[in-house]
């Protein structure tokens, strides 16, 4: 058995096998004889036969290596999850209380769907102070007493809950996502408040701690929901928090609010007293009326929000169109077998909408012009969704182009924006699938102006009304992120596969520019530079900004809000969509000025 096929089945994975019938549906499309690379003419059904079977194997092959990806995605989460680790999770439930993970899973509707918004944040950084699994804090949305909610909960087992630059990142993410679906929000504060070694990246400036405070103020003015609940430390400004939102609970003995704990009392004034007389839970809710509810544990506190969600009113309706949803016909596990292993090697992205859509059905915009990339109808999970993806197969113009695949050309450019302008008057949601490595260059493009079509398209997807949902399938490079609707451009919620890569250029292109970069640097210092040490710092090289263009590293960054199975995208969009339904638009479709 080879070493692959031994490493998915150590993680419960049958891998795939060459003689499994059901294969993506070019198996159905008879062969290009004229290409088959035999000596012997074949013809008829044994030419069917072996082209079958050489896309078969290929398929299993493709299908091995995906599914090692995920085998390592879902490695990368069980640890995730584990938050500061088993023992600080021991030392939190003996002061009686649960975990971050325990008091979402024990709000959340039972075995009702859910999506967690950046688990990898703060991934591989802050080494030097020990880590920041999942950036300190887990944000959750999900349903509570049946309405969709979205949950912040500090996780006190990683740094007792402080905050470091990218957990006020990840929690100004979340504001962000209330702010633009209206969904109500529930804070479980945990919390020491500012990680003070790092205190100058994450206090003063305008994306740092207090834009949090700026928010909460904010969304009530919107009457957007917030509640919040006080189940551990909540000190200094962090204690703004749960006084700005509409409703503040707290828990007795283990919730704390003030704006300078006993030692710093003591320090500052002289006055000798405990916590729990100068914040806890009788203080604040019996004298200083901070407080609206006390709760005798975590439990009693979950149950409490859940009796508030319950009573909230109707949410607003944007109209989205929505019917009974279906299951794809075509079997959504092929897609693992359709994405290739070699990123450079053309596929047909029909085959991939084929198995996220209601039916495997869609009706393409302009199916023979623009061909690089396809827009079309269809729906998701019941909700209708123009789709705007790019094409991997060569494919051939009627003025006899031949376009690469993954590429943007004018033409494409140009069906795009009207595809996406056609949306945003039909009040439909557009759904980007990326597999771009940018437009195409040259003096053709140049003269036939691409410039002016690329800008065309940024401006449609710039100032789109009607909500983007963006999923990195493979490549996602250079301006063709930016055309593609990238994290610039206001997706409601992006996400990356396993084979996902972003990055300013593809990794060859890259790694040779800045190996001439630095050989010029060392020759110019007088050294000299042999064929064999050139080698060497392509592969320094090479590696390094590989690794800065890994779905995980953009994770980490919150470039990307998940990294998912291909298997929950449908669910993905499916429950952006539902947040998306409880906010109309504010303002008209408007491109502004386009160069013609």
């Amino acid at each position: 058995m080879c070493s692959r096929a031994k490493a998915l089945r150590s993680e419960g994975i049958t891998p795939a096998r060459p003689d499994i019938a059901q294969r993506p549906s070019q198996l159905n499309r008879a062969p290009d004889l004229r290409t088959t690379p035999s000596a012997i003419p074949l013809i008829g059904a044994s030419a069917n036969r072996i082209m079958a079977e050489k896309i078969d194997i290929e398929a299993s092959k493709n299908e091995d290596f995906n599914k090692l990806k995920l085998s390592d995605l879902n490695a990368r989460l069980k640890q995730v999850h584990k938050g500061g680790g088993e023992k600080r999770i021991a030392k939190q439930h003996e002061q009686g209380k649960m975990t971050a993970r325990e008091r979402i899973d024990a709000l959340l509707d039972p075995k009702s769907p859910r999506i967690e918004i950046g688990a990898f944040a703060a991934d591989g950084m802050y080494k030097e102070h020990g880590g920041c699994p999942s950036a300190g804090v887990v944000v959750v949305i999900g349903y509570v007493s049946k309405r969709q909610c979205i949950v912040v909960a500090n996780d006190a087992t990683v740094k007792a809950g402080a905050w470091f630059p990218m957990t006020g990142k990840k929690n100004l993410r979340a504001q962000e996502i209330a702010i633009e679906n209206r969904l109500p929000i529930i804070y479980l504060v945990d919390s020491a408040g500012v990680y003070l070694p790092m205190q100058d990246e994450i206090f003063p400036d305008k994306e740092h701690f207090g834009r949090i405070f700026r928010n909460n103020a904010v969304m009530s003015s919107m009457g957007i929901t917030q509640i919040a609940a006080v189940m551990g430390s909540c000190v200094a400004g962090g204690a703004y928090l749960p006084i700005m939102s509409d409703e503040a609970l707290i828990v007795e003995k283990t919730g704390s609010i003030f704006l300078a704990g006993s030692y710093l009392v003591k320090a500052a004034i002289g006055e000798d007293i405990d916590n729990e007389t100068l914040g806890g839970a009788t203080t604040h809710s019996e004298i200083s009326g901070v407080t609206d509810y006390k709760c005798k544990d975590d439990a009693d506190c979950l149950k409490k929000i859940r009796a508030i969600v319950d009573k909230l009113g109707k949410p607003k309706d944007a109209g989205f169109n929505r019917e009974k949803p279906a299951p794809p016909k075509a079997d959504p596990k092929e897609l693992h077998g359709i994405i290739p292993i070699e990123r450079a090697k053309p596929y047909d992205m029909r085959e991939v909408i084929a198995r996220l859509v209601d039916d495997s059905d869609f009706t393409e915009y302009k199916e023979g012009f623009g061909q690089s990339i396809l827009t079309a109808y269809a729906r998701i999970d019941g909700w209708a969704v123009g789709i705007v993806a790019n094409q991997r197969k060569v494919v051939k113009s009627k003025k006899g182009e031949m376009q690469f695949g993954g590429v943007i050309y004018s033409d494409s450019a140009d069906k795009a924006t009207r595809f996406i302008a056609n949306c945003n008057q039909k009040n439909i949601p557009l759904v980007f699938l990326q597999d771009v490595t940018g437009f195409m260059v040259g003096s053709r493009s140049e003269h036939g102006g691409i410039i002016k079509d690329g800008a065309k398209l940024v401006n449609a997807v710039s100032n789109s009304v009607v909500p983007k949902f963006t999923v990195i399938v493979g490549n996602s490079y250079g301006a063709g992120n930016y055309a593609m609707c990238g994290k610039a451009y206001d997706p409601r919620l992006i996400v990356g596969w396993p084979s996902a890569q972003v990055a300013v250029m593809g990794g060859d292109q890259a790694a040779k520019v800045l190996l001439q970069i630095e050989v010029a640097a060392l020759k110019g210092r007088g050294e000299e530079i042999t064929k064999e040490r050139e080698e060497e710092i392509l592969g320094k090289i090479r590696a390094r900004y590989e690794e800065a263009m890994s779905p995980y590293y953009a994770a980490a960054r919150l470039w990307l809000d998940a990294i998912i199975d291909p298997l929950e995208t449908r669910t993905w969009i499916s429950m952006g969509i539902e947040a998306a339904s409880q906010a109309p638009a504010t303002r008209e479709f408007n491109m502004g000025v386009l160069q013609t």
